[in-house]
């Protein structure tokens, strides 16, 4: 708390930390519940939807069940239904195409929709302050606030106008503390509100070390030619080798756009990969190359994916709090989606929460029962062995998930744990081979400077940095030599840099805090855990428009 100018407080009966779709389904459905609910959402974003970014095929079922009626709602922008599908395995010049029949039920599309998550957000954002629910977007929920007996009080939004010195500037203002009876934490993934109470709490306690992936994404517009809209096609195979998790997207969405990206698991070992690059050298497939020539890129984010499924949840509830959504880890990796399972997290902690009101229960564990109980939990308990499987190789995964998934259905008598945290996984520089990649030719690839400006990443300038160093001499000293001072490559904006005096040839470990798209990539797959990603200042990062 800041003592020399206290902060005010305000009060509520709930408060949510994240405007993503696990928050509004958890504000809109405690609306529909009980009206006189006081309920606020805070967003560190500019506005809601603006850093949302997803593939995104979506499928309704949560959706159906929040607001019933929404094919009839004004403004609702599920619209573009999926009508084909292909799924290609790529060689370096080729592709064979494989038979979708084949393809588990998991990953068929059929009654799904290609839509904007973003827009999607903004629309439920609308729906929410309908019904009465407040949102402050630009707003970030910087700290957990305790009461005496350790259960949680809040969360504080961080101080405004506070220079790169931690020195007021003429635009200071300090943070607002927001209390309530319960606060939902529903950032996304890799929240940092969420890591620190996993901690604090030991929450992760019985659960294995979670998985995650760094998603790359592009809006194109392409002749009318190249675009079939309705068709989701996935690739996988090059340009990564047989012992790196990784694929594609590639979704025909309405008015000639399509969003293409990229997935690479962050349990690779080999630190000279980029996946920024793996991304742009993919699209110089024939197979792809043909579906963008002639078109122009629009927009361009990264965001970390949390792939860990049922062995690493935690446990999700706390004094007077909650974790959902994919804060909690709750997204289905072979389905690839998520935000269907988010929407019912949120419905089901919207649930717990009016239980506790009405019949004054004692905490909040009803919700992991709840949980446990629903649609969402048996489709994370039917995927559960496929990321271990995948783990194992690309052929060797694929056979052994058919097996899982056509044969038993998701049911073998037993579970794959996930042994290691993906920042273990690097091997040194030295012992792993070097990997060329061309330069972009601004036609079909690009460079990072580019396509973070694409992003629309906006900080306020002469702010502290929010990607907190534990130990300043790490990287120079030991990250470099070890392994080639990775976070170079890894992060998708170029955020960090290894400069060397011409003169004195001394290195320096640079971050461009500025160009941040908050994606939390480092924060993930430092291999000494010596990057912190914190709360910046409210209102700054990515700012999509249709991702």
């Amino acid at each position: 708390m800041d003592t020399e100018n206290q902060r005010e407080s305000m009060e509520y009966d709930v408060v949510i930390v994240g405007a993503g779709p696990a928050g509004l389904a958890t504000a809109i459905k405690l609306k529909q519940l009980n009206a006189e609910t006081n309920v606020c959402v805070v967003e560190k974003a500019s506005e809601v939807g603006a850093h949302i970014l997803s593939g995104n095929v979506f499928e309704t079922r949560a959706l159906d069940e929040l607001l019933p009626d929404w094919r009839n709602m004004d403004g609702c922008p599920v619209k573009t239904k999926v009508n084909a599908e292909k799924l290609l395995f790529l060689s370096k010049k080729s592709y064979f195409s494989f038979p979708t029949l084949f393809l588990p039920p998991v990953q068929h599309n059929k009654g799904n929709y290609i839509i904007s998550l973003a827009n999607l957000c903004r629309w439920l954002g609308q729906v929410a302050e309908n019904l009465g629910v407040e949102i402050y977007p630009g707003f970030a929920a910087s700290e957990v606030i305790y009461n005496e007996d350790q259960s949680i009080k809040g969360v504080a939004t961080n101080d405004m106008g506070v220079d790169a010195n931690n020195e007021k500037k003429d635009s200071y203002e300090p943070g607002i503390e927001l209390h309530a009876k319960v606060t939902v934490f529903a950032e996304g993934c890799r929240g940092h509100l969420g890591k620190t109470l996993i901690e604090k709490y030991n929450l992760a306690e019985n659960s294995d070390p979670q998985q995650y992936g760094i998603g790359l994404k592009e809006i194109w517009e392409v002749p009318e030619e190249c675009h079939h809209e309705g068709l989701v096609m996935h690739t996988t195979g090059w340009p990564l080798d047989n012992d790196t998790y990784g694929g594609s997207f590639i979704y025909h969405a309405e008015n000639k756009q399509i969003f293409i990206g990229y997935v690479v698991g962050l349990d690779y070992k080999n630190p000279h990969l980029s996946p920024f690059e793996e991304f742009q050298r993919f699209k110089t497939h024939p197979a792809i190359a043909k579906i963008l020539t002639g078109g122009k890129r629009i927009s361009y984010g990264a965001r970390a994916l949390i792939e860990g499924g049922l062995q690493s949840l935690p446990r999700m509830y706390m004094p007077n709090g909650l974790l959902i959504g994919c804060d909690a880890g709750t997204l289905n990796m072979p389905k690839i989606k998520g935000s269907h399972t988010a929407l019912k997290s949120g419905i089901i902690a919207a649930e717990t929460i009016n239980e506790k009101f009405t019949k004054s229960l004692e905490d909040l564990s009803l919700y992991e029962e709840n949980f446990k109980n629903s649609w969402a939990y048996k489709e994370l308990y039917t995927a559960r062995n496929v990321k271990p499987f995948m783990g194992l190789g690309l052929i060797l995964g694929i056979i052994l998930t058919g097996i899982d998934q056509l044969i038993f259905r998701g049911r073998l008598p037993f579970t794959l744990r996930h042994k290691h945290a993906d920042h273990e996984c690097l091997k040194p520089a030295d012992e792993m081979k070097k990997i060329d990649y061309p330069k972009p030719d601004g036609v079909l690839t690009f460079d990072k400077p580019s396509s973070a400006y694409l992003s629309g990443t906006y900080h306020a300038e002469n702010q502290p940095v929010h990607l907190k160093l534990k130990d300043p001499a790490l990287p120079i000293n030991y990250t470099l030599s070890k392994y080639d001072e990775p976070a170079q490559r890894y992060c998708p904006v170029g955020v960090y840099e290894v400069h060397e005096d011409a003169a004195t040839l001394e290195k320096k470990f640079v971050i461009n805090s500025q160009n941040c798209i908050h994606c939390k990539t480092c924060d993930i797959k430092e291999p000494s855990q010596n990057i912190n990603w914190v709360t910046p200042e409210g209102g700054g990062g990515p700012k999509y428009s249709n991702m």
